[in-house]
């Protein structure tokens, strides 16, 4: 069994974005290869670690940062011409879009890449590895399952009702901390006929928005709030809590599926492109589904009818979202819609 080597290197605020906040030793050969990702280690640790197994010439150097921070490391190598990493990994998507648009990554293909779906995979130099959905998180002691809201409507008619007993008590991702709750926030607004009727329900309930995955999954847990939107799905299957359910939401559910990237100024590209090929691979994806980060697609098992999901594509349409106005006027709607909690 390939040995794991973490080292904990937790920041001050005033360097979350300066530098990781986890670094990480997967393998032990003499070919190594740097891997920025804020992707949890001990979420994707073990698909690496499948990786260094078969290939055992290979030690993966494993990074977690946020995903504003990896972003702006990896605009900076670009900007730069440094060399910033050998795979850049991102569940913000649109950040990778734009990263690939400027001319930050090199392309590669092969069979594995080429059977991909058109939304997982962009100018053969972005490929989706996972499929996740977004979905609303509940409190089982203070909401009863046959209670929860099933849709968007359902969530609509709770938060309408004259009740104190939900004032503060529901919660989504603080879009300035958090580049995948402004991805979904985008996505939303582009999907839903509900959304404008939402913002006003969040406004009307007295919703917060704080930072991040698991922090309000844990608050969600004890009973600090009662439901959170927009939740990535696989962080509450990876932490299950005995008092946690997650809705998949069945007027539409987001599904998105995290971006690899190699950067054009890799040191060693060619060891990035065999993990790529390794991890869009039976074994690869099979890992990847154990832990979590691919959403069973059968209906029964999901309760999700297809015609639900929807997929965020890696595409073009993304760089709408980073878009200075575009934000500037997204960013104003969440300061006068909720209230802002700082992360601990």
């Amino acid at each position: 069994m390939t040995r794991l080597v973490i080292l904990l290197v937790w920041l001050c605020a005033g360097m979350a974005h300066a530098e990781p906040e986890l670094r990480g030793t997967i393998g032990h050969g003499p070919q190594p290869l740097l891997f920025r990702s804020n992707t949890d280690l001990s979420i994707m640790g073990p698909a690496i670690e499948a990786f260094t197994e078969a290939n055992p010439d290979v030690t993966v150097q494993y990074e977690q940062w946020t995903a504003n921070g990896l972003y702006e490391a990896a605009s900076a190598a670009c900007r730069d011409g440094r060399q910033g990493g050998d795979v850049v990994f991102s569940s913000a998507v649109q950040q990778m879009v734009e990263l690939v648009n400027g001319g930050c990554a090199q392309p590669h293909q092969s069979e594995a890449t080429r059977a991909l779906p058109a939304a997982r995979r962009w100018r053969d130099e972005l490929w989706g590895l996972t499929e996740e959905p977004s979905v609303i998180v509940y409190n089982k002691r203070l909401i009863r399952p046959a209670q929860a809201p099933r849709d968007r409507f359902q969530l609509l008619d709770m938060m309408r009702r004259e009740d104190d007993r939900w004032s503060g008590r529901f919660a989504t991702y603080d879009i300035e901390q958090s580049g995948l709750g402004y991805l979904f926030a985008y996505s939303d607004s582009l999907e839903a006929t509900t959304f404008g009727a939402l913002l006003e329900g969040f406004a009307r309930s007295n919703a917060v928005v704080t930072c991040c995955s698991a922090q309000i999954i844990d608050d969600v847990s004890s009973g600090k709030f009662a439901l959170a939107y927009n939740m990535l799905g696989s962080y509450v299957m990876n932490h299950p809590r005995p008092d946690v359910a997650m809705v998949l939401p069945e007027d539409y559910t987001l599904f998105l599926s995290r971006a690899y990237m190699i950067p054009k100024r890799a040191r060693h590209p060619e060891t990035a492109k065999r993990l790529l090929d390794f991890l869009l691979s039976a074994d690869g994806q099979e890992a990847i589904r154990a832990a979590g980060l691919i959403f069973p697609d059968d209906p029964q098992e999901n309760g999700l009818l297809p015609s639900a999901r929807r997929f965020i594509g890696l595409s073009p349409a993304l760089l709408v979202a980073l878009d200075h106005h575009t934000r500037r006027r997204f960013s104003d709607v969440w300061s006068e819609t909720f209230t802002r909690i700082p992360a601990p």
